[in-house]
């Protein structure tokens, strides 16, 4: 695999170490399957009750830190994670908006004071102003929202339906190489690592449409990608699934003996 630049060390893990990024990404995912599933329900009150529900557990959670600059940071994870869900699903489902995501965001930022919404501010921008900033989360979450995607694209009954999902998860990974020239390559290395350990560990699209959308998936990439970043995305991806094959092999073996 090729050299490429290692990443700076996160500046914002004194404010959230890695454990509290990698909550931070699961309780944004929670919270956004929630508040989809009522969305596509049809429920509006049983929708209007999940988001009142939610919103101070997530409050609740970035109260708990240790100070108001930490506080600030968990609530910007929190608000980064569900805007990057709802970004990624409204590509793939064709959605102008999710009246559910949108109104927890504004509940979250609705109970801040000045201070505290600058506070929010900055630590908001502060997630994104460079690629090492809150690495763990930015792990955590694309993996999920990307191996979601994939789950729901495998899950389309016919083509017409996968086509979109299919595209906009190509869109995410090739956005993310491209405007992440550091960090990008191993987000998107780490999806298609964790697409092929399925793959092997439940014989996910294996057969069928399912399939033909994952190889066309993996067709569009190699063919999309700058040739520097796609050679080391495969590499990197197919030495993980490798590593883990191993692992499970050896692992039988023992328990075999």
């Amino acid at each position: 695999m090729i050299d490429l630049p290692t990443l700076p060390p996160d500046a914002l893990a004194v404010l959230a170490p890695p454990e509290i990024q990698r909550h931070a990404a699961r309780m944004a995912q929670d919270a956004f399957t929630q508040i989809f599933r009522l969305t596509l329900a049809g429920d509006a009150a049983a929708l209007q009750l999940g988001v009142a529900e939610m919103e101070p557990l997530c409050r609740n959670w970035a109260r708990a830190a240790a100070d108001d600059e930490a506080r600030a940071l968990r609530l910007a994870l929190l608000a980064t994670g569900l805007d990057q869900w709802g970004l990624a699903y409204g590509q793939a489902f064709g959605l102008v908006a999710i009246p559910g995501l949108t109104a927890l965001l504004g509940s979250l930022r609705n109970g801040l004071d000045a201070v505290a919404d600058a506070r929010f501010q900055r630590q908001f921008a502060a997630i994104e102003a460079e690629e090492g900033a809150a690495v763990d989360f930015k792990m955590a979450l694309r993996r999920s929202i990307h191996l979601a995607l994939w789950h729901a694209m495998l899950a389309c009954e016919t083509e017409d339906e996968a086509e979109p999902v299919l595209a906009a998860l190509g869109s995410l990974l090739w956005a993310l190489v491209l405007r992440m020239p550091q960090l990008g390559w191993r987000l998107a290395a780490d999806t298609l690592a964790h697409i092929q350990i399925r793959c092997l560990a439940e014989g996910a699209a294996a057969t069928g449409l399912a399939q033909e959308m994952n190889q066309r998936l993996f067709q569009s990439l190699r063919q999309s990608l700058p040739e520097a970043q796609g050679t080391a995305i495969f590499a990197q991806a197919n030495q993980a699934a490798i590593a883990w094959q191993r692992a499970r092999t050896a692992g039988g073996a023992g328990a075999a003996a």
